[in-house]
């Protein structure tokens, strides 16, 4: 994609399949991986002309996801079975500007040879292809010969199985864990607070909103910001309310949910970030320390670290580390799903099922999760938490980024608070309608009462949900 004519092609096919399917809006690519740009790529990962299917003709596996990972999975999944006669069809796009759902819909209502044959949801839309609108397409993890045993004997994380659920029906897993931590700047906070010892940290910036804004007060006082947007808090304040934004077939505001309104005026009208949007350049600058005011941290899971400070900062490398948050959450994560079509052709389910499986359960040192979870996947040695505590018992998280520390100690029991309860298939949709009616009040563009009525109206108009 680096390259001038590459950029063009996925551009066109981009525009393609845009104009067949339309548009829509996104906050933000909030998951993993590296594809963040609004693109569409096509690429192939095939195996050798072995012998997979009887007559020996190769058998083409459709893959559709919003980032690379799943793709490069795929390629090693074919060098560990280098007699497979396979290949995996991959076609990537982004969820910037909800490109992503419209195009994957329409793929899986279109059905035929093109069909999407496994296909990947992150936590802000997965509802909807697990339980909701969309879910009649997903094959059961059972009729793919993945047995609740073998989910069992892997310990896979509750909140993994409860989202991929419908009706007592497995039909996705998650292969990440993502609880969330705060990820600061040691140079900061040896600067302010004497220590960089996230032992200490945690007692300064938590528990609670409190303690929280009584740190952004000593760093305001020699010139930091706390976090670079009110979006960094947004994440933590989201995934840790106790009810989605739907109860009842209504839409509800979390009491948690509604006080973000509250703390995100603090941050700004205290000068205690530096006003950016999440998953934008000045954001990024921040993790870079470039922006207005250096930037102390970011709440997030492994993830953000690996994918996103790492790769946007990388010249910070050794001056990081992680701490409990304020408030305990999670933030994204991405779920395999498999179309039920495939059951109708033997050779194609095998291979659907057993990558699938690879993928989500398999504990072995060879398995993806294991593979994953201990840096084993690229050559940048990345390390993730994931969805097994078998593999997670057995993984080494320390991390030069981290200078050194074991980022497990913090993310494994950070998992505790994720939950798949407060999520809804319309979170993506109308966490862009509330964080934008935030900032218009926190802008001073309009009274709290008005941005609050303004976004119900909001939802009704859009969505056609009412309000309670």
């Amino acid at each position: 994609m680096k390259r001038t004519l590459a950029l063009i092609t996925a551009i066109i096919m981009l525009a393609s399949l845009l104009a067949a399917c339309g548009g829509g809006k996104k906050e933000n690519n909030a998951g993993s991986g590296s594809n963040g740009g609004n693109t569409s790529t096509t690429t192939n990962s095939g195996g050798s002309s072995g012998g997979s299917g009887g007559s020996g003709e190769k058998i083409t596996i459709n893959l559709w996801s919003f980032t690379d990972e799943i793709p490069k999975m795929t390629e090693k999944y074919l060098e560990l079975n280098p007699d497979l006669n396979v290949e995996f069809n991959s076609t990537i796009i982004s969820t910037t500007d909800n490109a992503y759902q419209p195009a994957l819909d329409q793929a899986l209502a279109a059905g035929g040879k093109d069909a999407p044959d496994i296909y990947a949801a992150e936590a802000a839309f997965v509802l909807k292809y697990t339980q909701g609108d969309m879910s009649d397409f997903a094959a059961g993890y059972a009729d793919l010969g993945i047995t609740e045993d073998m989910v069992k004997e892997a310990g896979i994380a509750e909140y993994t199985i409860d989202i991929g659920t419908k009706d007592g029906e497995l039909k996705a897993l998650g292969y990440q864990a993502t609880g969330g931590a705060f990820i600061y700047r040691r140079s900061i906070a040896q600067d302010v607070f004497g220590t960089d010892d996230p032992n200490a940290i945690k007692n300064e910036i938590g528990p609670g909103w409190d303690k929280f804004f009584e740190a952004a007060e000593k760093l305001k006082q020699k010139g930091y910001a706390i976090v670079s947007g009110d979006g960094d808090i947004w994440h933590s304040i989201e995934n840790s309310s106790d009810k989605g934004w739907i109860v009842d077939g209504k839409l509800y505001i979390d009491p948690k949910r509604e006080e973000f309104i509250d703390l995100s005026k603090r941050l700004k009208d205290n000068g205690y970030h530096n006003d950016t949007q999440d998953w934008t350049e000045a954001w990024y600058a921040d993790m870079r320390g470039e922006g207005p005011k250096p930037v102390f941290g970011f709440f997030g899971p492994a993830w953000l670290i690996n994918y996103v400070i790492g790769q946007h900062a990388p010249d910070t490398a050794g001056d990081w580390a992680v701490t409990e948050p304020p408030v305990g959450f999670f933030w994204g994560g991405t779920w395999v799903l498999a179309n039920k079509e495939v059951l109708k052709d033997e050779a194609k389910k095998q291979v659907v099922a057993d990558f699938i499986r690879w993928v989500t359960v398999d504990t072995s040192d060879n398995g993806l999760q294991y593979l994953w979870a201990n840096g084993l996947m690229n050559e940048n040695g990345t390390k993730d938490t994931v969805a097994s505590s078998v593999v997670m018992a057995k993984s080494n998280g320390e991390l030069d980024f981290l200078g050194g520390q074991n980022m497990f100690d913090v993310f494994v029991p950070a998992n505790q608070f994720a939950s798949g309860k407060n999520l809804t298939q319309y979170d993506q949709s109308i966490n862009d309608i509330w964080r934008a009616q935030v900032r218009e009040y926190t802008a001073g563009n309009k009274s709290r009462d008005q941005a609050i009525a303004d976004f119900k109206n909001q939802v009704r108009d859009e969505l056609g949900i009412d309000s309670e």
